[in-house]
């Protein structure tokens, strides 16, 4: 299944309390429980003014639709074609 990154613009993001980004993150879960098995989160990472998420699902459609159930921003959702690391220079 395909994976897509989400970029969330959020002012103040990395300024968000453990509280407040545990909160974020129920919320996240509660609306994947609605949706079913079709889509995973996988990992976000917060900076300065954006959360950046990891997700695998069916299609960009279902990732949006995640984020309007949720009221996220979902301001750029990427299909991820390839991921690399060091050991790909091997």
């Amino acid at each position: 299944m395909p994976r897509y990154v989400i970029e969330r613009e959020i002012p103040g993001a990395g300024k968000l309390t453990p509280i407040e980004l545990k909160g974020i993150s129920q919320k996240s879960c509660a609306v994947l429980g609605e949706m079913g098995p079709k889509i995973q989160w996988v990992q976000s990472y917060v900076v300065d003014d954006k959360v950046y998420c990891v997700y695998i699902a069916p299609d960009e459609a279902t990732v949006r639709k995640h984020a309007q159930m949720g009221g996220f921003p979902a301001n750029r959702v990427s299909e991820v074609r390839a991921v690399i690391d060091p050991t790909t220079s091997e």
